[in-house]
């Protein structure tokens, strides 16, 4: 068995040069490899081209090099997490291409396979999907997503042993997993190295022969900036927001394999117990997802897909982003439910830009509401202004079309059925003449 060469994070650092595109594992700052990139901020390196999910937190893991001036391109999914990216994409410092979270995870693991690329429905008809080749397969508009390869692949790993086998820890698997086969030289950090032989072969996630290097690099909560504690989590609770989450709760069923959005629908999670049978999923990698814990953070819990540290209920499952997307798109998840910016009398759903602003931040959206079963989309009936969210036709960047089966604001309660929309209930207090009166688009009742 060949034994991987093992050195400091500096050494390791030093083998990437001016000009690589590099993919860096992790989703937030969990399982990303932050020891790594910090002694790549250190380092003369320039131009690099940063394939990842996001770029860590402001002077945190990527977010230290954004600093440095040291990337030119970004490609990903979620940069809007954090302000320094946002503004350097709207003074042209760097370049971005934006990917839903899906397609990327999927692109990844095509790389690592071999294989050139793949169709998939996520972000057919919308901007995203502008200049990509189309076509219609079996009955569905479908776009082509070219593989992603790199020169080098920074990953986090939990555990690995002498020979590079690696061992992810919860929701740390989330893009390391698929990147440590999708590059030509494969540096991986590990919390521990252990000595051959010393990991159960059917614990392994990562075999050997993927990997390059190691570098023993032990965790510190100033590793996992925001998730490092839950009391930073920011969530945002009110009788109003509660009202529509409350609403939308009542609409799963037993057996529902269910996927929360950010905002309102987070607020669904902490009204589940396990006595209602609701499995929650959340794309970076988990299925069976508990209440959040009153204290602790990323060192003693799994996150979810908000970067919120949660529990791990009785029979709950662990896995990558790669896999987490297949159950979306194959149709394994029952429900999403997801909040809204607009959306039109046809059902198509706009929730993910908005004008002035650089498009930044698709996260797992467009896979979402293409790939689930039902899609509800809760939000508040009106923008701050007064203007009704519920349009003849969207006006902002589309994230699906046709897709929205139940919408739930704090007004009304809506269906849509063969591309028509129909008021299905009034919440409490609430008069018909205001619904009309505040809705922009035509709905039956």
């Amino acid at each position: 068995m060949k034994r991987v060469p093992q050195m400091s994070a500096e050494a390791a650092a030093a083998l990437v040069k001016s000009g690589a595109v590099i993919m860096v594992g992790g989703f937030g700052m969990t399982g990303s490899p932050v020891h790594l990139l910090h002694a790549l901020a250190e380092a003369d390196v320039r131009d690099l081209t940063y394939i990842a999910n996001n770029i860590g937190e402001p002077g945190l893991g990527g977010g230290r090099l954004l600093r440095n001036g040291q990337i030119k391109k970004a490609i990903g999914s979620y940069f809007t997490s954090n302000r320094e990216v946002v503004e350097a994409a709207q003074s042209g410092a760097i370049a971005f291409e934006l990917m839903p979270q899906g397609s990327m995870a999927e692109a990844i693991r095509a790389g690592g396979a071999g294989i050139g690329g793949f169709y998939t429905p996520t972000a057919a008809g919308t901007v995203i999907a502008a200049k990509a080749e189309t076509r219609q397969i079996a009955g569905t508009s479908q776009v082509f997503v070219p593989a992603l390869r790199a020169d080098v692949a920074l990953i986090r790993a939990w555990q690995a042993d002498s020979a590079g086998n690696l061992v992810y820890r919860r929701t740390e698997q989330n893009f390391n997993k698929a990147m440590a086969t999708a590059a030509d030289l494969v540096i991986a950090e590990a919390e521990e190295i252990l000595p051959l032989g010393a990991i159960d072969p059917d614990h392994i996630h990562t075999p050997g022969n993927f990997v390059d290097v190691l570098a023993r690099a032990p965790t510190t909560l100033a590793d996992l900036g925001s998730s490092a504690d839950i009391r930073a989590s920011g969530k945002q609770v009110d009788d109003l927001r509660m009202r529509i989450a409350r609403r939308a709760f009542a609409e799963l069923r037993a057996g529902d394999v269910v996927n929360l959005g950010i905002g309102i629908p987070t607020l669904i999670a902490d009204l589940i117990t396990p006595e209602h049978g609701i499995i929650l999923h959340t794309e970076n990698g988990m299925l069976g997802v508990g209440p959040a814990p009153e204290s602790g953070g990323a060192m003693d819990y799994p996150v979810n897909a908000g970067k919120i540290p949660v529990t791990a209920l009785p029979g709950s499952s662990y896995f990558d982003s790669a896999d987490s997307f297949a159950m979306i798109r194959g149709g394994h998840i029952d429900v999403a439910v997801m909040g809204g910016l607009q959306v039109d009398e046809s059902g198509n759903l706009a929730n993910w830009a908005i004008p002035g602003k650089p498009l930044l931040g698709v996260g797992g959206a467009m896979d979402l509401a293409s790939g689930a079963r039902r899609l509800i989309i809760t939000m508040i009936h009106c923008n701050r202004d007064g203007s009704p969210k519920i349009v003849p036709q969207c006006s902002l960047p589309l994230t699906a079309v046709a897709a929205v089966d139940t919408l739930i604001t704090d007004l009304a309660v809506f269906t849509f059925e063969s591309g028509a929309m129909r008021l299905q209930e009034l919440m409490p207090g609430v008069t018909l003449d205001e619904v009309r009166s505040k809705t922009g688009a035509a709905f039956a009742h």
